[in-house]
């Protein structure tokens, strides 16, 4: 990741599709609310369809001069030269990804635990999804859940270990857990829910930002 990529870390906004709102529209609140860096996921979505709202959320994700990673595709990623992929347990291993992609792409990998920490810092990925945090309907096969004395007992084994992979949270987060999770030494944090399910997601998400450039500040 180059440097600005990695000082807009802290917050990632995953699309979901609501009763309200579709992945496309999430992606733009996300984006006006000040959100950074953007990961488009359409889990049972037919590649077309994916490869059709990707090619529009890119336009935004440039637009705002935002990151802009793909879930799962890693060949959809390559075609629309997005910023990068997300890489699920069950998707296709990061080694096989970075041979297809090569270097310039961003190639993020989900883990829940501390072992999977360790034995994918050999892999190579760029930055580590950890969770879940609690509970998500997002999440169809959903791992046990962390909470903060999970992600607590996971950094404090991680920072006895020569590993250098940013972190950034996932999984059921609210705005109310952000600072929580950040003082365990986790680097960021990844929103969905807790944003659309918002009265104002645009709003919610000013907020969010304001709340980590205090943290940082």
């Amino acid at each position: 990741m180059t440097e600005n990529q990695l000082n807009t870390f802290h917050f990632q906004f995953i699309t979901h599709q609501t009763d309200k709102y579709d992945y496309l529209q999430s992606a733009q609140m996300a984006l006006q609310g000040g959100c950074k860096w953007i990961q488009l996921r359409m889990k049972n979505a037919l590649l077309e369809e994916v490869e059709h709202v990707a090619w529009q959320v890119k336009k935004l994700c440039e637009d705002y001069q935002a990151v802009f990673l793909i879930d799962d595709h890693v060949e959809l990623c390559k075609k629309l030269d997005a910023d990068g992929v997300h890489l699920g347990k069950e998707d296709m291993s990061p080694r096989q990804a970075r041979a297809i992609l090569g270097e310039k792409f961003i190639l993020g990998s989900t883990c829940n635990s501390f072992e999977d920490i360790v034995f994918q810092s050999n892999l190579p990925i760029d930055y580590i999804g950890l969770g879940p945090f609690r509970f998500t309907e997002t999440k169809k096969k959903l791992a046990p859940v962390l909470g903060l004395e999970g992600y607590a007992n996971t950094i404090d084994n991680y920072r006895k270990t020569e590993i250098d992979i940013p972190i950034v949270a996932i999984g059921g987060i609210t705005k109310e857990d952000i600072l929580p999770i950040l003082q365990t030494g986790i680097q960021g944090v990844a929103l969905s829910g807790a944003i659309l399910q918002a009265d104002n997601p645009i709003e919610e998400t000013k907020k969010i930002v304001e709340e980590l450039k205090r943290y940082d500040g």
